[in-house]
Formats: structure tokens, sequence, C-alpha cells
């Protein structure tokens, strides 16, 4: 199986931890320079320095970017591009917060459709002229499983993902003629700050402790554990590798089979 990524760049983004980070380190491992984004240079740096180099001239890097900011956010990943070319990109982020689809501020819905829709158009209009030259481009979007199945009081969110999801899988027949793939991978519960805020509002409302909470979450999938984030990352490596040059505009649950929709 061809997983070798040497002389491939990546854009990696939400990566100062979760799984964005664990997806750095992952491509990292594979042979590709990594380039990570995120809002804050000190966590970035830091990443940096813990990503593996695996072979001889391997580079990697950071850059500051914020989600919210589309221009910025735009000449941030075509100033990248310009210098050198992105073959993989990552399209990661924190959802948006949680509460009821009727109850939710225009507003909300706004931010969460620039924080997700319209960066991750911004970063593939930013990265497609390479990728074509190249004749060869992956592109991975992190969404979450309510893709398939919306998630009780995570209005916005489920609303959000659910755009992601069709605008992916448009694209992916309209980069196909040009060797360029683009898929989703959605999470499961997995141990993330994301986690960290669910346990937490599980506890106000129920009581308990963090085990406890995550003791029931677990209760409901069949594999009885939440996900580690390295797991998440393998599976978005792999989507990024030329093992999988034949797959494209798919959805991928990494939930431990929690979903019920086949």
């Amino acid at each position: 199986m061809d997983l070798d990524l040497s002389g491939k760049h990546a854009l990696v983004c939400g990566a100062s931890d979760g799984i964005g980070k664990a997806a750095a380190i992952e491509l990292a491992l594979l042979g590709a320079d990594v380039t990570v984004l995120a809002r804050r240079e000190a966590a970035l740096q830091q990443v940096v320095a813990e990503l593996p180099v695996v072979r001889e001239g391997q580079v990697h890097g950071w850059r500051v970017g914020d989600d919210g900011q589309t221009q910025a956010l735009s000449d941030t990943v075509t100033a990248l591009a310009a210098e050198r070319p992105i073959h993989i990109l990552v399209n990661n982020g924190g959802g948006p917060p949680g509460g009821t689809a009727a109850e939710a501020e225009l507003d909300a819905y706004l931010t969460a459709f620039r924080h997700h829709l319209l960066a991750n158009q911004t970063r593939v209009q930013a990265v497609l002229p390479g990728m074509r030259a190249a004749g060869w481009g992956r592109i991975v979007n992190v969404v979450s499983t309510s893709v398939y199945e919306p998630i009780p009081n995570l209005g916005v969110s489920n609303t959000t993902r659910g755009a992601v999801a069709g605008w992916a899988k448009t694209l992916s027949r309209e980069l196909g003629p040009s060797n360029i793939t683009i898929n989703n991978v959605l999470p499961g519960f997995t141990r993330t700050a994301r986690m960290d805020h669910i346990i937490a509002d599980r506890i106000q409302a129920n009581g308990g402790t963090a085990e406890t909470a995550v003791e029931a979450i677990a209760a409901n999938i069949p594999l009885r554990r939440v996900a580690e984030a390295a797991e998440v990352a393998a599976a978005i490596a792999f989507l990024a590798s030329p093992a999988a040059g034949y797959i494209t505009g798919i959805s991928l649950a990494v939930d431990g089979g929690r979903m019920q929709s086949i």
C-alpha cells in the first residue's frame, strides 16, 4: 500500500491541538512537509517543534489564521501557496455552540457558515491552482456524524455541517477530472477540548463526575470507548495518501459504530 507523502506539502488547519494536531503528526510521519494553521502562534510553534522528521529535507512550518476573518485568511493561504504549492489541505475547525435550531439567532448561523463553509471555500480556492498544476491533490474536511444523523441540541452545527457535506460532494465531481479528491471525515466522540466541554455540560445537567459522564457516553458506542485523536487522524492521513486515489466524495464516520444508519 502506497502511503508515502514525501515531497508533498500539507496545510492542516485548526492544528494547535486535538484532531488537527494529531493529523499534522500523522501526515509528517508519512513524509509530508506540514504547515499548521490556527489562531494561537505560540501553540503552533510548539506543535511544529513536536512534528516528526522522517526524511532528509523534510521541513515544517506554521501560519497564523482566523477562520472568522475571511479576507485575511485568503491572503495568508494564497501567499503560502505562492511560496510553495499545497498538495494536501485538511479543513478543520471547532464546532458552533450548542442550542436548538429554532431558537438560534441569525447571527449564529452567519458566524457558523463563515467559520466553516466560507473558510473552507476560501482555502480551497487558494490551493487549487497548485493542485491543478501538479495534477494531484487531496482535500479532507473534518466534519461531524451529524451529516448523517442530526445531533440533539446542536441545531446550528447540524445545519452547517450538512452544508459542508453537500459542498464537498459537489466539488468532488468538479475536481475529479484534475485528479483532486475531496472527502469528509466524521469523528464521533473523541478525546479533545470539545469533548471536555461536552462532559462539563453533562455534569452540569445531570451531576456526577467526568468519569461517569465518559462511561455514559461510551455505553452507547459499540466499541464501548471514545476515540483518541490519533485514530481520527489515521483516517485523515489515509484519505490524503496515494493509496486513496480512487476515493472521492465520501463521508467516512470514525465513531466506533455509534451511528445507526447504514
